[in-house]
């Protein structure tokens, strides 16, 4: 097949994809239009999220056998059509799982034991002791929103800490630590977001959600900026109802999720920024040197059954 790697992903994929003698080529720095413009004539797509793979783009795609994304979600691809014109879309969440898994963590213990106000006050010859003082993660329910390979795995990464673990999934029949939203509402101390971005989790989380935790909760979000609505997150953090939050993911990303969007920042994120009830990372928290490799290995081995 001919391949066309629209964005960088680790150079074994391309390595392992050529020994099967299947024709790779780079459009990194080729627009929308340009690709259009030449893409009929591949069979595969290799990317992340700087195209949107929307109705208008498959429409050119007369040759097209898959879609390939180096990463979790699919929502910059419109699975529905690809499926209607016979193209396989592939992620692959299974090789950043356990990187999310750890990022998660590494985030909630910091906001916890206040490592990086902490860290800062050190630095600058600031002693205080009091004032950091920690809360242990012992004893508190963590639900788990989304059950698939990267809440899974922030699971088990937790399983040590002698908590109780509740877990909530949709579209899952059978999981571990299964429980029902009712009771996450009554009992969660800590809520962790494993979710894809679809209509239905667009802001998942807002005002009416939080209102239906029984107790005052934290908040991760290591899954996609807009299952979470900022003003309403800022606004349960102001009357006590959200304790903090751990964002690796923001709403106000740009949709290829490099960079914010920089125009006419609301207050509410302002708010984010200063607050010392935050723990924030610039969507990386699949970003390992291990997963890169893992996340190439599993769409060579998805590409590979196709083929």
């Amino acid at each position: 097949m001919k391949i066309l790697f629209i964005d960088t992903v680790h150079l074994l994929l391309k390595e392992e994809l050529e020994k099967q003698n299947h024709i790779c080529e780079e459009a990194y720095d080729k627009t929308r239009e340009e690709i259009l413009a030449i893409i009929e004539n591949y069979e595969g797509i290799v990317l992340r999220s700087r195209i949107k793979m929307d109705e208008d783009f498959l429409s050119k795609c007369h040759n097209l056998k898959f879609i390939a994304r180096a990463g979790s979600g699919l929502e910059n691809i419109d699975v529905i059509e690809a499926e209607k014109r016979n193209i396989k879309c592939f992620n692959a969440s299974e090789g950043n799982r356990q990187a999310v898994a750890e990022h998660a963590l590494g985030m909630l213990l910091s906001l916890f034991n206040n490592l990086n106000k902490s860290d800062r006050e050190v630095r600058n010859g600031i002693w205080e002791r009091e004032g950091n003082r920690g809360v242990e993660l012992a004893g508190k329910t963590v639900g788990i929103i989304g059950f698939g390979n990267n809440g899974s795995a922030f699971a088990e990464g937790l399983s040590g800490f002698g908590i109780r673990i509740l877990t909530y999934d949709k579209y899952l029949e059978k999981y571990k630590f299964q429980a029902t939203m009712q009771e996450i509402f009554q009992y969660a101390d800590i809520v962790s977001l494993h979710i894809p971005l679809t209509a239905e989790t667009t802001y998942l989380v807002d005002e009416g959600y939080i209102k239906n935790f029984e107790k005052p909760i934290y908040i991760i979000n290591t899954a996609r900026g807009k299952c979470v609505n900022t003003k309403d997150l800022v606004a349960a953090m102001k009357n006590g109802k959200v304790l903090g939050a751990c964002l690796d993911v923001l709403e106000y990303e740009k949709t290829s999720f490099e960079d914010l969007e920089r125009e006419e920042l609301p207050p509410e994120l302002q708010y984010i920024f200063d607050t010392e009830k935050t723990i924030l990372s610039p969507h990386i928290a699949g970003w390992t040197q291990q997963s890169n490799r893992k996340i190439a290995e599993v769409l060579f081995q998805k590409i590979s059954l196709l083929a």
